[in-house]
């Protein structure tokens, strides 16, 4: 019996990602050219206050070396502003500059409403897939 990708559910799952990232990074950049690393970590942010480097890379799952340059363009752009951890010298930790707070709070809308356009688009699939989802990733927040 041949082998189906296009049945495959990690295949699905893994293009069902892409295309939905992709669609959001589109809204995201037109507002504030921001890239998908750079979204993370400011939504991280947004979400949980101060955060090292560290602790983002292991809770948006993208790589150290990416999450760092992603923060140090950030701070540049006047979004993020970093400092040293009281606790731990070697970690560096970020927070949102008032800037960043002021754009989080527009990109969070625009976040609010492609959610909605695809729980629409969905329909009354939405909640069996977010719970489905859920327990493929436990943890992250529907």
């Amino acid at each position: 019996m041949p082998f189906h990708l296009d049945t495959f559910l990690p295949y699905l799952l893994s293009v069902a990602a892409h295309r939905t990232s992709a669609r959001f990074a589109a809204l995201y950049a037109a507002e504030a050219g921001l890239t998908i690393p750079e979204w993370r970590v400011l939504a991280h942010l947004d979400h949980s206050g101060a955060a090292s480097v560290r602790d983002i890379h292991a809770l948006v799952h993208l790589d150290k070396s990416v999450v760092s340059r992603a923060a140090s363009r950030l701070e540049q752009a006047g979004l993020v502003k970093k400092q040293g951890d009281t606790a731990d010298r070697r970690l560096i930790v970020l927070r949102l500059s008032p800037e960043g707070t002021a754009l989080m709070l527009r990109l969070s809308g625009i976040a609010e409403r492609f959610q909605a356009q695809l729980v629409a688009e969905l329909g009354t699939d939405a909640p069996t897939l977010a719970r489905a989802l859920q327990r493929l990733a436990p943890g992250s927040e529907p």
